[in-house]
């Protein structure tokens, strides 16, 4: 029995120190029920749930705390062992991870077979050629709803300069909507054709009211990670009293503008630096949601070292419904031209305006009805998994499981209709991807295996004419971007990357409900330097069941 939970801050500043001993670390990730925790090879770690009072104040659910820091430097080997103490299958996926040639460690289920009850699996990843600030987080069903995230900093090479001063500390700040309801009957409320409900509160690192603590020496300065780790709320992050500047978009660093609050959708990680240099008290750190018809508000706690005062007066109001004023503030964040990024050449030495593009593929999301359920689209198609991941059934060269070219690259104007969706994209293509959005709510879209340039936005619909609006020289390079109601977002990315990567709604519900498929990256070349083999240890499951992955 342990007294707390294993990734308590003990477990974690072990886990979680950055030197050169990083080069090779070994993570050992179990999951408990509706808990998680890190626990070191070797460890104990029975009884990872433990029975705690809820954030929002109950007893009907287990704590909510993020898993363990995960600290690495760029190109560094990871070994994590996860271990599955659930009742049911399991996955972990690294959001933002790129997996360079290797979609066989990307932790979704159409990559990988899902670990079982009382069965571990070993990944083994590299952090190569990135930087920045990420999150992991349980990808099967709606475990995502029961916690289990948790951060993830890569770090820059030692001689590889950053564009500001070392901050004198560095906080990760994990946040994001939460439901009282079991994960489970969640999934049951969308398996019987029904939406969410609108979520029961806010977290930060998994804590409700001034749950969670930052301590800053007066006139130093830190750096905040930020990522909103929800199922299907926009928030609105910012300090009282303070002013936050910009550093690094999800692995990108930006221009450093300031901002007094940051809007942050599903998927998206930002990093800023805060200067303690108000007067020495406690203030707000204040998360709210946008968009949503009843904001709900949480708040943690920004205390000063010689603070004697708490926190008080009226938590900082932030923008609720306005569109625009999101809008402005995405358009305003830019790469830094002359900062380095993983290597030491400038960011900017990469003209991706310059280079044309071989095609555009539209994807409009959609909510259609289909069998009398509701579900959710890309291009009329709405997604289901199929009984073999498809990564391993490519690969195995297994018929019957998915049809390469299912997933059309335009919009479908008729009813949607249910498909396991691959879309059949070739290696080095450098392509153009227009989001369009005819809904009346906020879409959040991630690639798995790539960071893309988001090029513009705007209302309406996008037409040729749109490109007139692109950023052709400092878009900023991400992993999840934003589309407004009504509106569209289009992105440049080069496929440099082979393998079968997850193109997905970050709403979880919308995600389940079909708004994702796979995009095949595909090469003739067999040459490892394109794409490694198939780990020895891959879990083999459906029709692939028996078959050998490889000898060594």
């Amino acid at each position: 029995m342990v007294a707390r939970p294993a990734w308590a801050s003990p477990l974690r500043w072990r886990l979680g120190q950055v030197g050169q001993q990083l080069a090779q670390r070994g993570f050992g990730l179990a999951w408990g029920f509706r808990v998680w925790g890190l626990v070191r090879q070797g460890e104990d770690s029975e009884q990872n749930g433990h029975a705690a009072r809820s954030p929002t104040g109950d007893f009907d659910q287990w704590a909510v705390s993020p898993g363990p820091q995960i600290d690495a430097v760029t190109n560094d080997n990871l070994i994590i062992n996860v271990y599955n103490y659930l009742k049911e299958p399991f996955l972990i996926s690294w959001n933002g991870i790129q997996q360079r040639r290797n979609s066989w460690q990307d932790g979704v289920y159409g990559t990988n077979c899902p670990i079982l009850p009382r069965r571990n699996f070993t990944y083994v990843l590299q952090v190569k050629d990135q930087i920045g600030s990420y999150f992991y987080f349980p990808s099967v069903g709606l475990q995502k709803a029961a916690g289990g995230f948790g951060g993830i900093r890569i770090w820059s090479r030692p001689l590889i300069p950053i564009p500001f001063p070392s901050p004198a500390g560095d906080f990760t700040v994990l946040a994001g909507d939460w439901f009282k309801t079991d994960h489970n009957r969640l999934r049951l409320v969308l398996d019987v054709g029904h939406n969410l409900p609108f979520p029961d509160g806010l977290l930060i690192n998994g804590r409700g009211w001034n749950g969670y603590t930052f301590t800053v020496d007066p006139g130093k300065t830190y750096r905040f990670r930020i990522s909103n780790v929800g199922l299907t709320t926009s928030i609105n992050f910012r300090i009282q009293g303070h002013k936050m500047k910009l550093v690094e978009v999800e692995g990108s660093h930006t221009l450093q503008t300031t901002y007094d609050s940051l809007d942050i959708h599903l998927g998206q990680s930002y990093s800023v630096l805060v200067m303690a240099d108000q007067q020495p008290q406690d203030y707000y750190v204040v998360v709210s949601s946008r968009f949503t018809t009843r904001v709900l508000t949480t708040t943690a706690v920004l205390h000063y070292s010689n603070s004697r005062t708490g926190v008080s007066g009226p938590v900082p109001g932030g923008p609720t419904t306005e569109v625009a004023w999101s809008l402005n503030q995405a358009r305003s964040i830019r790469w830094n031209l002359t900062a380095s990024g993983p290597r030491p050449n400038p960011q900017g030495s990469y003209h991706y305006g310059m280079i044309k593009t071989s095609r555009t593929i539209m994807l409009a999301n959609s909510a259609p009805i289909i069998n009398g359920k509701q579900r959710y689209a890309v291009n009329g198609a709405s997604f289901v998994p199929a009984d073999t991941p498809i990564k391993l059934a490519d690969h195995f060269k297994i018929p019957g499981v998915f049809n390469l070219g299912s997933m059309p690259t335009s919009p479908n104007w008729g009813s949607g209709y249910l498909q396991t969706s691959v879309m059949s994209t070739n290696f080095r293509e450098y392509i153009e991807i227009v989001f369009q959005n005819w809904e009346n709510t906020v879409q959040s879209w991630h690639i798995d295996g790539y960071s893309f340039f988001v090029m513009g936005m705007d209302g309406g619909q996008w037409t040729p004419a749109s490109r007139s609006l692109y950023n052709l020289r400092d878009a900023v390079a991400r992993c999840t971007t934003q589309v407004y109601p009504k509106s569209w977002t289009a992105i440049y990315m080069a496929l440099d990357n082979v393998g079968m990567w997850n193109v997905r709604s970050e709403d979880w519900a919308r995600q389940y409900l079909g708004q994702q498929f796979y995009m095949r990256v595909y090469t003739s070349s067999n040459s490892y330097r394109d794409e490694l083999p198939i780990p020895k240890n891959a879990l083999l499951c459906g029709r692939v069941r028996g078959r050998r992955t490889r000898p060594l």
